[in-house]
This record gives C-alpha cells, sequence and structure tokens, in this order.
C-alpha cells in the first residue's frame, strides 16, 4: 500500500481528505498522530516541519503532499476513482476550486478562530476577535442559503471537493455558531452531508474523540 495519511480524527481539515478517501475506497494506511507525544511529533515534524495535518505520503511516487484541498487534487490525479471530485471541464473545475476556497476560508477558518479562542489560557481571550468571527460565519451562512434551495450538493446533482470542504466547516460551525431555523436550506445541507456515507464514516470513527472538542 503506498498511500500513507498522517491526520488525527478530531481534526476538521483531516475529515475533509478522509472524505475522499472514502468516496473512492482508495487504498491507504491510516496513521494518527499524537502531536501531544513528543516522539510522534518530532517525527511529524522532521516530515512536514510546519506540523499541520493533514499530510499524504506516496511511497510509488515519493511524494509528500500536505494541505486537504491539494490531496484531494492529488488523488483525482494519481488514484482517480468512480466519483470525480473536481471535474474534467475547466470551468466546472475553478466553480468547485471557489467553492471549496469559500468553506475553507469564510466558514472553516472563523470557525477555527472562535474554537482555538477557548483553548487560550485565562486572560489570553479575544472576545473581539471571536465575535468578528462568529459574525463571518453568520454572512457566510447566508450566502449559502441563498445558494442551496434548489441544490442538493455545493455543485447541484454531483457530490465534489466543495462538498469534502462543505462538510467538516459545517459540522464544527454549528457547534459554534448554531444554524438553528434562520437558514433551514443550511441545516438541511448539513444534514445531508452527515448522511452521506463517507462522511458517516469520518464522524463514528471521531466519536471516540469528541469529548475533547472545547466547549
Amino acid at each position: 500500500m503506498s498511500l500513507t495519511l498522517y491526520f488525527h480524527p478530531l481534526a476538521s481539515f483531516c475529515h475533509k481528505a478522509l472524505i475522499a478517501l472514502y468516496e473512492n475506497d482508495t487504498p491507504f494506511e491510516p496513521h494518527i498522530v499524537d502531536l501531544g507525544d513528543a516522539a510522534q511529533r518530532a517525527a511529524f515534524l522532521a516530515m512536514w516541519p510546519i506540523g499541520k495535518f493533514p499530510v499524504l505520503r506516496d511511497d510509488a511516487t515519493a511524494q509528500i503532499v500536505p494541505e486537504s484541498s491539494i490531496i484531494i487534487e492529488y488523488l483525482a490525479r494519481h488514484y482517480p476513482g468512480a466519483v470525480k471530485l473536481l471535474p474534467a471541464d475547466a470551468d466546472l473545475a475553478r466553480e468547485v476550486r471557489s467553492r471549496d476556497r469559500f468553506y475553507d476560508l469564510h466558514v472553516h477558518d472563523p470557525m477555527q478562530k472562535i474554537v482555538g479562542d477557548k483553548l487560550r489560557p485565562e486572560g489570553m481571550h479575544d472576545p473581539h476577535g471571536v465575535e468578528h468571527a462568529k459574525e463571518r460565519l453568520r454572512i457566510a451562512y447566508g450566502m449559502i442559503e441563498a445558494d442551496m434551495p434548489t441544490k442538493t450538493w455545493a455543485m447541484g446533482d454531483a457530490f465534489s471537493m466543495a462538498d469534502c470542504a462543505a462538510a467538516p466547516a459545517l459540522f464544527y460551525a454549528d457547534k459554534v455558531v448554531p444554524v438553528a431555523d434562520a437558514h433551514p436550506h443550511v441545516a438541511a445541507y448539513l444534514h445531508r452531508l452527515m448522511q452521506r456515507p463517507s462522511y458517516a464514516r469520518v464522524l463514528a470513527e471521531a466519536q471516540p474523540y469528541f469529548a475533547l472538542f472545547p466547549g
């Protein structure tokens, strides 16, 4: 087996890469890294000094592939499957990348700001930054609400890389700024994402670790 994914089951961007792997039943070796363990942390940093998950190692090509979107594109190029997470059509692929960036930058990023603030020591919190992040999420929710009434997935009928990004972003964002009744189409979309077999599997595997999620 040439592919190894270095990840943690609780990490939201790892969910994104795992969804892509599970969508196409791509064979890989899962390697959970505990950054709290000095030896595991040192070994991971030796491979990828940035120290962020996920990272894919491909022994067949001697490639180290970091970052969830790049991992998904790498899999689409070198290990394609029945589910085309990135369309062959250049214009459609650009739209998928645009939505992928939207969920990473405007849902995932502010969610992580809020969660990260919960982990700060007493006296080091950033209430202004948290309120700004919450407002960013509310704006993003409104945009998704307007975009999703007639769609099953982010691009319409076809599940794509954009949905891989949306699933963990919305799942965790809903924990800190609930989607609630004001965004029924967002709530319905999140429900569909959680019912998708690939993400349902990711969530089931993460279940033992959810107690570590702050708040």
